[in-house]
């Protein structure tokens, strides 16, 4: 019993030991599967919350942290479609001020955060999940979720 006891205990400390990134050589796309899993969600804005964090979590270098600047540079809303499994299956920009650079950091950073954890089935539309984000960009060109964001500053 020790010696399972162990075994699962390395196990736990090895996978804890894995990094995200690399190349498509250093088996990122299976270290994204294995993350992912399915969500335990049961509603829209739970899940939702979960890929923002999902998303925060893996351009950290492009998030800021604190409360968002009282103008903000841009705010760009993303549509997008999520399939049972949690790919990623479409995203249009739904709303922009036109500032070409945030918009392109909106939907590469929607995009290399997918695949994401499978929604519950029950959340699903013909087997897939349309929702919708806001980026929220301060003037250096970092971002926050709405979902997950803190309150805007007062101007």
């Amino acid at each position: 019993m020790k010696s399972r006891i162990l075994f699962c205990l390395a196990t736990v400390a090895l996978a804890a030991c894995t990094t995200p990134g690399g190349d498509a050589g250093s088996g990122k796309a299976a270290d994204k599967g294995a993350q992912r899993g399915t969500s335990g969600a049961l509603t829209l804005d739970s899940y939702k919350r979960d890929i923002a964090q999902r998303i925060t979590h893996n351009n950290a270098v492009k998030v800021y942290s604190g409360r968002p600047q009282a103008l903000l540079r841009s705010v760009v809303v993303l549509r997008y479609v999520v399939d049972a499994h949690g790919n990623l299956v479409k995203s249009d920009i739904m709303r922009s001020n036109r500032d070409r650079e945030t918009e392109a950091t909106a939907l590469a950073s929607l995009r290399n955060s997918a695949p994401f954890p499978q929604p519950a089935a029950h959340l699903l539309r013909h087997g897939r999940l349309e929702m919708s984000e806001t980026w929220l960009f301060n003037n250096d060109g970092r971002f926050q979720l709405r979902t997950i964001a803190e309150p805007q500053m007062d101007s």
